[in-house]
């Protein structure tokens, strides 16, 4: 049985820098509040908690004072940043470069949609931490879609200005975008003058896209590592199935089926940007040992 793990799977930076500054603080301090899942990998988050990182929801955040309080690399809205300098609590601020430039853009472009009467959309999950942070540039008016159904919430006869959750398929982006072009010029308004269209999946999430079916299919089967809360999870993992229909989603080595595996094959291991090599690596030689037992 041959196993390869692809070697553009794993951490995003954004999520290395979150994890590093973690660390280091647990290193001096042993404890540290952490708003909300720091990655969107239970492994990992056990790992993290198991040296002292406690993860606390924003309900609990607007009552903890004269703390230390760690903001993953999803980012926060700027509610958040209210509370703590009202509550004494210091931040250390992990917010990935590409969602705080993604933040600023979002802002900056709702005040210009509205000055002609129009509206922000984001394409993103609704109530993703990501998606949080950007509607509350928009004074939570914006108005979040994930599929084409939700394009009824979007008032056709005004301008658009509409952006994208750094981790969602570029793909999918630009096929809602086409249909909202449609859907102007049924009202008499121009995708030119009365849509603009801002570009910002993540570099590194977009390549995965175009990377990951070539490693599926060099392979029998593929296993796709992730948390299941993780929305380039999903997306990534649609991507290998597409690519390769015998692909399975695992979390961490008890989701492993030996049915799954067969002497002389190949086997394929990726994940999400959220997906730690380390468990990659784990995963890959639980199925060694399956090889023995074949």
């Amino acid at each position: 049985m041959k196993i390869e793990i692809d070697k553009n799977s794993g951490f995003c930076f954004g999520v290395v820098y979150a994890i590093e500054n973690a660390e280091r603080e647990l290193e001096k301090n042993k404890k540290l509040y952490c708003l909300g899942d720091i990655v969107h990998n239970s492994v990992e988050v056990k790992r993290l908690n198991d040296k002292g990182l406690i993860t606390i929801n924003h309900e609990q955040f607007k009552e903890l004072k004269n703390t230390t309080v760690l903001i993953r690399a999803h980012g926060e809205p700027p509610e958040t940043y209210k509370i703590a300098l009202e509550n004494n609590i210091k931040l250390i601020d992990a917010s990935c470069p590409v969602v705080l430039r993604l933040q600023n853009s979002v802002k900056n472009g709702n005040n210009e949609i509205e000055n002609k009467n129009g509206q922000t959309v984001i394409f993103g999950e609704k109530g993703h931490a990501e998606v949080n942070g950007l509607v509350g540039q928009t004074k939570n008016k914006g108005i979040v879609i994930s599929k084409i159904e939700d394009l009824e919430l979007i008032d056709f006869t005004k301008p658009v200005n509409i952006f994208s959750q750094t981790t969602k398929s570029p793909i999918k982006y630009n096929e809602l975008i086409e249909e909202i072009k449609i859907r102007l010029q049924k009202n008499d308004l121009s995708p030119e003058a009365d849509l603009i269209v801002n570009q910002t999946v993540c570099g590194q999430v977009s390549h995965r896209d175009v990377q990951l079916p070539d490693f599926a299919r060099k392979h029998n089967t593929i296993i796709f590592v992730s948390g299941k809360k993780s929305s380039n999870g999903k997306m990534l993992y649609e991507v290998c199935k597409k690519a390769n229909p015998n692909t399975f989603f695992v979390t961490d080595t008890e989701d492993l089926n030996p049915s799954w595996f067969a002497e002389n094959q190949s086997i394929g291991i990726c994940g999400a940007t959220s997906t730690p090599k380390w468990l990659m690596e784990k995963i890959a030689d639980h199925i060694q040992n399956f090889e023995n037992k074949i």
